[in-house]
C-alpha cells in the first residue's frame, strides 16, 4: 500500500494505547492520517502520541470508555475539532472474558457487552454522523475468530463477538448508500498483552502448534488488514469479516 494512501485523511481508533490498537494508530500515521487515539489510559495514550509525532506525523489522545455515551461523543466531537473532520475509524475497544459459564455473573456478561458490543455500536452511531457531513468514509470493527466459531469456558466473549459480526453486516447495509463502508476484521491468535491474559496457563508452543501456519501473528499483520479496509482499495467492500488467523478458521 502506498506510504501516503490516507494523506488528509483523519482516523480515529478506540483502544488506541496498546496491541493492535497502538499499531493500527501508528500505521494510519505512516500512511499519511491525522491520527485520534482512545483509551483509559492516558499515560501509555501519550506515549503513543508522542512515537507518532517524533516519527513526523501528528496525533491526539483523548481519554474514552467507549461503555459510556458521553465519552464517545465526546472522542468524535474532540476529533473534529482537532482536525476538521473524520474519515476513517478502528473501532478496536474490546475486554476479554473466560470461565464456566454456570459462574458467569451479571455484571460480568454486561460489562463485557458494554464494552465490545454498545462500545462498537455506539462509536459506529457518532462516528457515522460525523463522516456524513463529509460525504461518506469507512469504518472497521474488531471482531475476532471468536465471532465465527464456538469455543468452550469463553461463551460471553463469543457471543459478544457474534454480535459484532451482526452489527457490522446490518449497519453496513443500512448506510451503502450514503457512502459509508462498514467492515470487520477478525484476527485469530495474535501476540498481545490481551492474548496473554487469556491464555494463561497454555504454553505458547501448544497454542502455536494449533495454528496451521505454525506461529503467532502478529499486530502489524492486522493493522494490515485494516489499513486496507479502510483504503480506496476496499472501495467495492462492505459489510464482510477479514479473517485473520494463520488459516485456524479453516482447520
Amino acid at each position: 500500500m502506498n506510504n501516503r494512501t490516507f494523506s488528509g485523511k483523519v482516523a480515529l481508533v478506540t483502544g488506541g494505547t496498546s496491541g493492535i490498537g497502538k499499531v493500527t494508530a501508528i500505521e494510519f500515521s505512516r500512511a499519511g492520517a491525522n491520527v485520534v487515539l482512545t483509551g483509559r489510559r492516558e499515560k501509555e495514550g501519550e506515549q503513543v502520541v508522542a512515537e507518532i509525532k517524533k516519527l513526523g506525523g501528528d496525533a491526539a489522545f483523548v481519554r474514552t470508555d467507549v461503555a459510556k455515551d458521553a465519552d464517545v461523543k465526546a472522542m468524535v466531537d474532540f476529533t473534529v475539532d482537532k482536525f476538521g473532520r473524520l474519515d476513517v475509524a478502528f473501532n478496536n475497544a474490546g475486554i476479554e472474558w473466560k470461565g464456566p459459564l454456570d459462574q458467569a455473573t451479571e455484571a460480568e456478561y454486561r460489562r463485557v457487552f458494554d464494552i465490545n458490543v454498545w462500545g462498537v455500536l455506539n462509536s459506529m452511531r457518532h462516528e457515522i454522523s460525523a463522516m456524513l457531513k463529509n460525504g461518506g468514509g469507512a469504518i472497521v470493527n474488531n471482531s475476532s475468530v471468536a465471532g465465527h466459531v464456538g469455543l468452550g469456558e469463553v461463551s460471553i466473549y463469543i457471543a459478544s463477538k457474534h454480535a459484532v459480526e451482526g452489527l457490522t453486516k446490518s449497519v453496513a447495509l443500512e448506510f451503502a448508500r450514503q457512502n459509508i463502508r462498514v467492515n470487520a476484521v477478525a484476527p485469530g491468535v495474535i501476540a498481545t498483552d490481551m492474548f496473554d491474559r487469556f491464555a494463561e496457563g497454555a504454553s505458547r508452543n501448544q497454542i502455536t502448534s494449533m495454528i496451521p501456519v505454525g506461529r503467532m501473528g502478529a499486530s502489524e499483520e492486522i493493522a494490515a488488514a485494516v489499513l486496507y479496509l479502510c483504503s480506496d482499495s476496499a472501495k467495492f467492500t462492505t459489510g464482510t469479516s477479514l479473517i485473520v488467523d494463520g488459516g485456524w478458521v479453516a482447520g
